[in-house]
């Protein structure tokens, strides 16, 4: 891994799964997902994509990419 990777003050993580309703703020149970941590924006939004288009037939499905302080980190 880059060192530039290892000291960013960021982590990326893939979350959601199927919603309730349209405004994607509660999930139906047990549809929860989440994939990371990931050290930079590119490969977090590499594994959306592939995560989303799996599931691009259910309608209330939405993944989302969140970015987070490292712990510890400089930012």
């Amino acid at each position: 891994m880059p060192e530039s990777q290892l000291t960013s003050p960021k982590l990326y993580f893939v979350w959601g799964g199927v919603f309730t309703d349209g405004t994607w703020t509660n999930l139906e149970p047990n549809t929860e997902e989440c994939y990371g941590p990931f050290h930079d924006g590119p490969t977090a939004e590499r594994v959306w994509n592939e995560k989303a288009r799996r599931n691009i037939d259910i309608a209330n499905h939405r993944l989302f990419v969140i970015t987070v302080d490292r712990p510890g980190g400089k930012g």
